[in-house]
């Protein structure tokens, strides 16, 4: 999978895989910041930087996780519309590729052959499995002050299936928005 694939994964995906659930990293408002103040929302563009070589699979998960967002901002009472939209959303995505690791013990990784016995053994990581963790930062930004009024942060384990992908955005920004105000 490119790089751009796996960005499309962490937009939407921020992730409740297998094993791990969500986690808000941060969730900050300025003071007096509610979501019901405001009626209407819109998007910021979204650019790409890096590896852009599959753009179909950027267009798709950007707008899995733009699907998402306004998902909950019309629940919560807004209305989408590009005409002087009372509140922008600004998304910022980070991925990286990790590694599971587990260190050897002497007592279950020992050496099976013993030979001349002018040797150490040293513990040592292994790796034992390769994954993507991926990070949302949502930025909403009240348009007429051009002013952030709330910024929040979602990371987890991106799906290694895309077809997941919409789901786990969905499920990631329903944890994230239960913070705002």
């Amino acid at each position: 999978m490119n790089k751009i694939m796996t960005a499309f994964l962490a937009l939407c995906a921020i992730v409740l895989a297998s094993c791990s659930s969500t986690k808000v990293l941060e969730n900050d408002a300025n003071d007096g910041f509610r979501l019901s103040q405001y009626q209407t929302f819109n998007f910021y563009d979204i650019e790409a930087s890096g590896d852009t070589s599959d753009m179909a699979a950027y267009k798709e998960g950007t707008t899995a996780l733009k699907n998402a967002v306004a998902k909950q901002l019309i629940a919560r009472g807004l209305t989408q519309t590009t005409a002087n939209p009372d509140l922008l959303v600004n998304i910022g995505i980070v991925v990286k590729d990790k590694v599971q690791t587990r260190e050897t013990d002497f007592r279950t990784d020992a050496p099976r052959y013993m030979g001349q016995r002018r040797y150490s053994w040293k513990s040592s990581e292994v790796e034992v499995g390769r994954y993507k963790e991926g990070t949302v930062t949502l930025h909403l930004v009240n348009r007429q002050e051009n002013k952030m009024v709330w910024k929040g942060v979602v990371s987890g384990i991106l799906p290694n299936k895309p077809a997941k992908l919409q789901a786990q955005a969905n499920d990631a920004m329903t944890t994230l928005f239960e913070k705002v105000p």
